[in-house]
């Protein structure tokens, strides 16, 4: 369905009980997004919240995507499966053969509806420019400043429009948007984005480059600003499909070659100056639960800001996983299924996008396998395919698996799999917000194959792995490593043979020494396939926090250790486990180059403020601040790991 506008949606919110309005004074420099991550981590993506008073005369809208409940109310829908099961039945019409004439006309509706869908520039002025300031000045609105060590406030939900400076194609994208003064913020867009490609154009020409923002309307824009779309497929159509009314655009007023929509809440139009200095951006609190940490963007200038008559100011905050965004993320993974599956994968039966890895890190496929070499295939055709490029640790499935329950997909992947012939490693584009890579954007990949093999795909000089959970102790780490700090013997609570190892490294290829000596040493080891390592300070029996730490860490070429040795219970037979280091990188030990960021945490002046005025807040029992529990996993006071 299609939402009039923001206002439309925030009323359906409350209807559905989905909503808490905030009347105490709440600031937006920190107090906001404290408040949110509470609610957001609270169970279910908590409720959306609107903050009323902020000191300013605008109200901010948060968390309105924050659950599954919420994001298909943005969407339109009752389950996310129902898009791509649309755009399945879709692509089928569209391809299915035409054998007559009786055939091509029936396509007419639907090609009628197509076109209903195409976003339409309408004349004259929206409701988006009902207002125009005087004097643009961003100080104006209330932009949040979301963690203690971010570079200043942020405008974290922007619907970004540029367009090809040669073919005149739009482009819209969501890009973080640090406030430097009235009129003046960087603009975030990483190399990988069409965005910069549009900027690279222009810069070849001399020229400035028109952007506008939006912020509010339809909530369905921002979600299609974050959709991975193919290059030069306009974001709009994908709104006007879901929405199933095309979206109203308006020409900018000191921008006039871009359109934006015209039920957006604010509109801040500007320009970018290639041929000008770029400014110091940064740090900033970012999806991964990790500062992303300063680097040169582009300046971005504002030439007008207009909003309509009584708007709400949306905004969002990412962080330490769960998140608002990790349903925008589940989205994605359901809508972007059926093309995956019909154009490049067919065999791909269903996707999953574990919160923990954090989109890119981590990603589970389940195919319906038919023959051998058929994980390999598909691991190739993910990995070039859109942002999937970005993906570091691929783990495929059978159809026999639940990939939705993971304790049963764990041990069915590791019955499958023989580490030293089905994983798979290689070199890749990364996530520029990825700090475990030794070059920025550019980093290992690791695919592993649990699929059940055929002949062609197994080797016999490897033992079967001995029955050996009564043999492993966790007294046995402690007496032979004593920088090992807690062992999760994985075999004996879940039956899944691998190790989680919380190790305080000191010195020089510590942790590839370390394997090779549990391998050798520890009564019981060939009955593990993999072990994990991680930071000393991390407990291992908490899964998803072990499991979000260890993905962002790790960069698999670079970090892992195969151990191959005679077996001692199969003597001619070779016993194989798999390392992986996810430890922190350090340039001591590791000869690692780069800053290395910490995590995000509310600074303690904060959650003592929040905590005093929650009662005032009426919008439940208190809820102790999540920070609490990762402050002992920050290494010194700054952004970068001291």
């Amino acid at each position: 369905m299609a939402y009039k506008d923001q206002q439309e949606f925030i009323d359906a919110l409350e209807k559905a009980g989905e909503l808490i309005r905030i009347k105490e004074y709440v600031d937006p420099k920190l107090e906001i997004a404290e408040i949110t991550d509470r609610i957001s981590k609270s169970g279910n993506g908590g409720k959306a919240l609107l903050f009323e008073n902020t000191g300013y005369a605008f109200p901010v809208l948060m968390n309105a995507y924050g659950s599954k409940k919420r994001m298909c109310m943005a969407l339109g829908v009752q389950h996310l499966d129902d898009i791509s099961k649309e755009i399945e039945a879709l692509f089928k019409l569209l391809t299915k053969p035409k054998e007559n004439i009786l055939d091509k006309l029936s396509m007419l509706p639907k090609l009628s509806q197509f076109a209903s869908w195409m976003p339409k520039v309408k004349k004259g002025r929206g409701a988006c420019q009902e207002i125009q300031m005087v004097n643009p000045d961003l100080s104006k609105l209330p932009v949040i400043t979301c963690w203690p060590k971010d570079g200043g406030p942020f405008i974290t939900l922007p619907v970004i429009h540029t367009k090809d400076l040669h073919s005149g194609i739009r482009n819209v994208g969501m890009y973080r948007m640090q406030v430097f003064g009235p009129a003046l913020t960087g603009m975030h867009w990483h190399k990988h984005k069409v965005s910069a490609r549009h900027f690279s154009e222009y810069k070849k020409a001399g020229k400035r480059m028109p952007v506008a923002v939006a912020l509010g309307g339809d909530p369905v824009y921002a979600y299609s600003a974050t959709a991975p779309l193919p290059e030069n497929v306009d974001e709009y159509m994908l709104a006007g499909f879901l929405r199933k009314k095309k979206v109203e655009l308006v020409k900018c007023i000191t921008q006039p070659e871009l359109e934006v929509p015209a039920d957006a809440d604010f509109v801040i139009e500007g320009y970018v100056d290639p041929g000008e200095e770029m400014i110091w951006e940064g740090p900033f609190g970012d999806h991964t639960g990790y500062y992303s940490l300063p680097d040169w963007y582009p300046r971005f200038h504002v030439t007008c800001i207009t909003h309509k008559k009584n708007p709400v100011y949306p905004a969002t905050i990412v962080g330490i996983p769960p998140q608002e965004d990790a349903w925008l993320g589940k989205a994605t993974e359901r809508i972007f299924l059926a093309p995956i599956k019909m154009t490049m994968v067919p065999e791909i039966i269903d996707m999953e996008m574990p919160v923990e890895g954090v989109f890119h890190n981590l990603v589970i496929a389940k195919i319906k396998k038919e023959f051998a070499g058929q994980g390999q295939k598909v691991m190739y055709a993910m990995w070039g395919a859109g942002q999937m490029m970005f993906n570091k640790i691929l783990v495929i499935a059978d159809e026999l698996a639940n990939i939705q329950d993971y304790g049963t997909l764990a041990r069915m992947v590791f019955n499958n799999l023989n580490v030293s012939t089905d994983v798979l490693f290689t070199n890749g584009p990364m996530d520029v917000l990825d700090h475990s890579c030794s070059k920025l954007g550019f980093g290992g990949k690791m695919c592993i194959d649990g699929t059940r093999k055929m002949e062609e795909e197994t080797e016999n000089r490897f033992a079967s792995p001995a029955v050996s959970n009564g043999l492993l102790a966790v007294s046995d780490f402690h007496h032979f490593f004593p920088e090992i700090e807690q062992v999760n013997i994985l075999p004996a609570a879940y039956d899944i043979p691998c190790l989680i190892i919380a190790v305080k490294k000191n010195r020089k290829n510590h942790i590839r020494e370390l394997h090779n000596r549990i391998c050798e040493i520890i009564p019981g080891i060939e009955g593990v396939k993999m072990v994990l390592y991680i930071e000393h300070n991390i407990d291992p029996h908490n899964l998803p926090v072990a499991l979000w730490r260890f993905c962002n860490n790790l960069d698999p070429k670079r970090d892992h250790i195969l151990i191959e040795r005679e077996s001692k219970y199969e003597p001619g037979k070779l016993f194989a486990c798999l390392g992986l280091d996810g430890t922190r990188k350090t340039k001591e030990l590791d000869g690692f180059q780069r800053d290395w960021p910490n995590i995000i945490v509310a600074d303690d002046e904060t959650i003592a403020s929040v905590d005093k005025k929650w009662d005032r807040l009426q919008i439940g029992s208190f809820l102790p601040s999540p920070s609490l529990q990762y402050k002992s996993q920050v290494y010194g006071d700054e952004a970068v790991v001291q």
